[in-house]
């Protein structure tokens, strides 16, 4: 029975039973791992509420290798992130982040720069505009698990961006002469373009700064498409946001 430690964030947790849990950690020294947290649901558990969605913390570990679920030991909170919890928005955009996480890495694959990023976008949140730094995590985190969209020209026929009619395919730019001969493209103009490569590649601290402006929506129907594009289905937590925003209208009609 190997024993394991490493920093890790809460993804995601499922019941198990009567009293146990399942739950999924995003771990810097070994990636995405999910084990049995045993009695974790009894009122008096050692884990007492150490394993809310987001939370940071070291986790311990037993991996027996009769099972794919470790043998939770210990998740001793660092950071519990619980501004997180509050907001129904900033639930929904850092749940948001970390289902791109959950679904675009695979089991006990390590990537410390990844959990560097993913720990610094939920920091990030609890202070800064939530949709933001979605945007900003999300756009970073393609590129981190290799699908980067190519923004410089056309995926298809290579001609050098950008574009004023332009549209967005599995790979990257798709020119107005290329899209009419391609199902599912998203439009995507040459501000939104602009913006995305500055979410990619200026400094953090300058990118959750700086407001999007009027591209914000429009970066987040683009990258909600290419996830969708990627995972074969649309992300759980924008159809969360979404109900968000129109019981907040409601809401806003009736006051």
């Amino acid at each position: 029975m190997a024993l394991g430690k490493s920093s890790a964030v809460v993804i995601g947790s499922f019941p198990l039973g009567e009293s146990d849990r399942v739950v999924t950690f995003f771990s810097r020294e070994y990636g995405k791992v999910r084990g049995v947290a045993r009695a974790s649901r009894r009122p008096r558990s050692r884990f007492a509420g150490a394993l809310e969605l987001f939370t940071v913390g070291e986790l311990v570990f037993f991996d027996t290798g009769r099972s794919e679920l470790l043998r939770i030991d210990h998740f001793d909170v660092v950071r519990p992130l619980a501004r997180l919890r509050e907001s129904l928005e900033r639930l929904g955009h850092a749940s948001w982040m970390v289902e791109c996480v959950n679904r675009l890495t695979g089991e006990r694959d390590p990537h410390a720069a990844l959990y560097g990023l993913l720990t610094r976008g939920l920091r990030s949140m609890e202070v800064a505009p939530p949709g933001r730094v979605a945007l900003s995590f999300v756009a970073r985190c393609l590129d981190q698990t290799g699908h980067r969209p190519r923004l410089d020209a056309c995926v298809e026929c290579g001609r050098r961006a950008p574009f004023p009619r332009a549209r967005l395919g599995e790979g990257g730019l798709v020119c107005e002469a290329c899209a009419p001969c391609l199902p599912g493209l998203v439009p995507i103009s040459p501000a939104a373009t602009a913006a995305l490569e500055r979410l990619r590649g200026a400094p953090w601290e300058d990118v959750i700064g700086t407001p999007l402006g009027r591209t914000e929506g429009e970066l987040k129907t683009v990258l909600d498409a290419h996830m969708t594009r990627l995972i074969g289905m649309a992300p759980r937590a924008t159809k969360f946001l979404r109900e968000v925003r129109r019981l907040s209208k409601i809401a806003g009609d009736r006051a």
